[in-house]
Parts: structure tokens; C-alpha cells; sequence
């Protein structure tokens, strides 16, 4: 199975969490249980349901990570793509939605390590992060200028800030992914907190 482009992905920051009742969560919950079993059968338009219930997610946390919308895009299509081929593996100890993020997680590292291959070992991390947000976007007040004090935070402290501050996995978590102690993980989300309130004038947090 493979894809030419992303479908319906958002051109910048992260789909929010709907709202709804239990009840509501609970049928969305059972309605994926029964898409993820189809598609391990090998059921494509199973996976395809799948894919546009995540896609913009899933983009939106490529985007936040790599800070480039094409880098992101290329990020997202990899994540899909690796996921249909890995779904008879799948064993539902997370959900399907967390099993995604770390699929994504891995394809921003690898995306991150080519790009360091191409430009040379001289090119710090820091310097890879230094991109500039979608430039075909407007200002749109706070919110982008938030946006874009996170997409120039050093490469470690933002994939830190974007998985722990952001949506909400735990430092343990975002270690796994990451392949990072649990504390440099800390003292990474510390530091994007510390930048961020010196980029944006905000009072830095004290826990």
C-alpha cells in the first residue's frame, strides 16, 4: 500500500482532542478495535479509515518535531507506511494512536540522522533545528508566535517539549522513544521551558 501525498493533513500546528462524552469515547474506542482487527487481516480500506482518523495527528507532531512542513509530510507518509507493514506485529499493549506516535518518532530520528549524513558531522544538532516555520502562513497572533518559538528550539529540548509538554506522554515514554535517559529527557523539557519563556518574555515555570 503505498500513498502520493498526505490527504487532509492540517499546514500547521496539532488536531486538538475531541470533546464528547464517555459513552462517545468509548463507541470512537470500539470502532477502532474493529478497524485495527480488519486491517491486521490485511483489510485496506479498514487501514485507510485508520489513516484519515490519524493522519492529521500524527502530521501535526511531525511538523512540531522536525519544524519543516515538507520534512514532515515525508515523516507522516513513512509513519503510515511502516505501520501497514508492521500491523500483524501489533499487539495492543498501547493504544493504537501511542503505537503510531512511536512509529512517528522513529521516522523524525531517521529523517534527522540522513540529514546529518548529507550535511556533515560539522552541522551541530542545534543548527539542523534552525528552520523556519511555513512561510506561506500569516501571523496569526499568540498562537503563532508560540508556534514558531518552538519550531527554533534546539532539536533535542523541542522533540522533549512537543512529546511531554505537548501530548502528554510521560519523561518515561519520551525516553523510550527517544532513546534518551529519563534524566536528560527532564533536563531537555527544562530547557525548552527556559528558552521558550526568554523567546516569548513568559515567567519561567518552577516545576
Amino acid at each position: 500500500m503505498t500513498w502520493t501525498r498526505v490527504e487532509a493533513a492540517p499546514r500547521w500546528g496539532v488536531a486538538k482532542a475531541e470533546d464528547g462524552s464517555e459513552f462517545e469515547r468509548a463507541r470512537r474506542a470500539a470502532e477502532e478495535r474493529a478497524l485495527v482487527d480488519s486491517a491486521r487481516s490485511g483489510s485496506k480500506p479498514a487501514f485507510e479509515a485508520l489513516y484519515r482518523n490519524h493522519v492529521g495527528k500524527i502530521y501535526g507532531l511531525c511538523l512540531r518535531m522536525t519544524a519543516h512542513p515538507a520534512t514532515a509530510e515525508d515523516c507522516t507518509q513513512e509513519t503510515f507506511i511502516q505501520a501497514w507493514r508492521s500491523l500483524p506485529s501489533f499487539e495492543r499493549r498501547s493504544a493504537f494512536g501511542t503505537w503510531l506516535h512511536r512509529i512517528a518518532v522513529n521516522a523524525v530520528l531517521a529523517q534527522g540522522r540522513r540529514r546529518r549524513e548529507e550535511l556533515g558531522q560539522a552541522a551541530s544538532a542545534d543548527e539542523l533545528a534552525a528552520v523556519r516555520p511555513d512561510p506561506s502562513v500569516g501571523d496569526t497572533g499568540a498562537t503563532m508566535d508560540l508556534e514558531q518559538a518552538i519550531s527554533n528550539l534546539p532539536a533535542g529540548a523541542r522533540q522533549v517539549l512537543v512529546l511531554v509538554g505537548l501530548y502528554g506522554h510521560s519523561h518515561e515514554e519520551a525516553a523510550a522513544m527517544l532513546g534518551l535517559a529519563v534524566g536528560t529527557c527532564k533536563s531537555q523539557l527544562h530547557r525548552a521551558r527556559q528558552l521558550l519563556g526568554e523567546r516569548l518574555a513568559l515567567p519561567e515555570e518552577t516545576s
